[in-house]
């Protein structure tokens, strides 16, 4: 980024909500608090951007800003560099009562001691940091299109009152936050995509009243376009309504535009006041957990899984575990392949939770070995009995945000405190018309939906071909603490149209049987030609207390695109049709 062309901000995103534990973790063990290869990377590339006067911007401070800020300075020393390094600290609540925190996904209250607890900021104090002459601003927790954000309040001079310039900038840092994502990477349709192995990182060029072009450094492998960008803004959201702490962003608003090669405009984008709290990131110890994979091939594979768990639950009773989790993974044509085919093969995964971690460890996994001779033909495993290992629970919750003080520092120096209470901010803008979920509803309850299986065409049904829904449709999925999202995006209007009333909620349970007894929301975003959805509860109490082989659910959208789905003839490509 720093040696392929012109950029003015270079900004990094290290923390995931499965990182802060990460970092807990480290610090319990006596290392440091934050994200250690931000430092091989300044190193790098510090002295370039000093010269050429390119500011850094990271939230790689993760729990110890004040730790990665000095670590930084003390490099720039090591390295002859004079570099003024400014650090963000306040998102840090652990060791305030939090006692009446209620869980956003399951509503239970708090009733462990946190390992962590930090609320997300957002870009106003990395203006000030930069106000001040930063040359690098180090956050701890802060949302990620704050490092976005951030910039373009110093840059263009934004206010509180700037909603809709806010809310542009809010998308772009959502586009650009997960790197290679928004320029081919992980894409859906990635036979299109140009020399991937060597892809280029995503620019935003950030304008006074929020639009933006997505482009990236010429030479560089990826493509960036209407779709690699539609790709990436369905990931790991909800509502259009993205709240965040310096506004509500309307992602129902936002209109792409292919401006040229590599070039994507971004514009319309509306935004509202944001909510009179910040959403606060706990996590705290769950138990022990441990896995045990066992592969199972040829025929009768599911009779197999049955047998294979009563020989083992034989042994070390389910109920004596305060979880179990057993989840059957097939690798190839399952149960009754057809004649003369070779059979089907699958991973049985039988994974436990327990406070105790002698019982979740080697009682667990030893009797699972002790099965290989009285259990189904062809028994091999893929882990060795072994220990359990601690777990941790991802616990999303709010406070006000008057009670969150951001503060600066410049060195040693505290050079800004943000007021307790946040002034200037409008009244709730809230368009009208705004978007709600169809939530659970059943297909004849949702506007201009039917059963999807026979596209009516003026009085007449349609011509379909079961193909794979993604011979016609894109997909990006992700983690949202313990839920899962789920976006889907189709190229034309006549595509949407069909997507629209074909993928219903209840449809979405019948092609992922894991879907059907959680709740799942549905939301419309028509600019974009695509529908999100998000199923409640899908990876359990977060990625790391998520017992699923997929436990960031990366791979639902491409299960999904592999799902057989009745598509009008019309609407698939030629080469297919003449296939089928």
């Amino acid at each position: 980024m720093v040696d392929g062309g012109p950029i003015d901000v270079l900004t990094g995103d290290w923390l995931a909500e499965l990182t802060m534990l990460i970092l807990a973790g480290n610090r319990l063990k006596g290392r440091p608090g934050y994200a250690r290869t931000f430092l091989t990377q300044m190193e790098q590339v510090l002295g370039t951007c000093l010269d050429r006067g390119v500011r850094i911007v990271s939230n790689a401070g993760g729990l110890d800003p004040a730790g990665c800020a000095r670590a930084v300075a003390e490099l720039a020393g090591r390295l002859g560099l004079d570099a003024r390094v400014a650090h963000v600290t306040g998102d840090d609540l652990t060791g305030r009562d939090l006692g009446d925190a209620v869980d956003l996904d399951t509503g239970e209250r708090l009733a462990a001691s946190p390992l962590t607890a930090n609320a997300y900021l957002g870009g106003r104090p990395i203006a000030v940091a930069l106000e001040h002459g930063a040359d690098v601003v180090v956050t701890g927790r802060v949302t990620d299109a704050a490092l976005v954000t951030g910039p373009g309040m110093w840059r263009h001079g934004w206010g509180p009152g700037d909603l809709d310039a806010l809310a542009g900038s809010v998308v772009a840092g959502h586009v650009i936050e997960c790197g290679c994502q928004a320029t081919g990477g992980n894409y859906a349709f990635f036979g299109e995509v140009p020399d991937l192995a060597h892809c280029g990182f995503p620019i935003a060029e950030l304008h006074a009243d929020g639009s933006s072009v997505i482009t990236k450094h010429p030479g560089t492998g990826g493509r960036v376009s209407v779709g690699t960008v539609t790709a990436q803004l369905l990931y790991e959201i909800g509502s259009p309504r993205y709240l965040g702490p310096d506004v509500t962003a309307r992602f129902d608003t936002v209109r792409l535009e292919q401006e040229g090669e590599d070039r994507v405009r971004i514009s319309g984008v509306r935004g509202e006041a944001p909510p009179d709290t910040l959403k606060v990131a706990l996590n705290h110890l769950g138990g022990h957990r441990n896995t045990m994979t066992l592969v199972l091939t040829g025929l009768d594979v599911e009779a197999k899984a049955r047998l294979a768990e009563e020989a083992v639950f034989a042994r070390v009773p389910r109920d004596t575990f305060d979880q179990v989790h057993v989840e059957l993974v097939p690798l190839g044509p399952r149960a009754a392949p057809a004649v003369g085919s070779p059979g089907g093969v699958a991973l049985l995964r039988i994974t436990v939770m327990d406070a105790d971690p002698r019982k979740a460890g080697r009682v667990f996994s030893s009797a699972v070995v002790e099965t290989g001779l009285a259990s189904y033909p062809g028994f091999y495993g893929l882990t060795p009995p072994g220990d359990a290992s601690p777990y941790g629970v991802y616990w999303p919750t709010t406070v006000p945000a008057s009670s969150v003080q951001a503060e600066v520092w410049l060195g040693d120096d505290l050079v800004w405190r943000q007021p307790r209470t946040p002034a200037g901010l409008p009244p709730d803008t809230a368009l009208d018309g705004g978007p709600g979920p169809d939530g659970d509803l059943g297909p004849d309850a949702v506007p201009g939906s039917g059963d999807g299986d026979g596209p009516v065409s003026g009085g007449a049904v349609e011509d379909v071909v079961r193909a794979p829904l993604g011979t016609v449709a894109g997909a990006r999925s992700g983690d949202k603490g313990g839920d899962a999202n789920l976006g889907v995006w189709v190229r034309t209007p006549e595509e949407y149209a069909w997507l629209e009333r074909f993928l219903t909620v209840e449809r979405l349970r019948e092609l992922l049987p894991a879907t059907a007894p959680l709740r799942i929301e549905r939301h419309r975003l028509p600019n974009l030609l695509a529908l999100n959805f998000v199923v409640h509860g899908l990876l359990g109490r977060g990625v790391a207390a998520s017992p699923r082989l997929d436990a960031q659910a990366k791979a639902l959208g491409e299960e999904l695109r592999a799902c057989a789905a009745p598509i009008p003839r019309s609407l698939l490509p030629s080469v297919y049709v003449s296939g089928a």
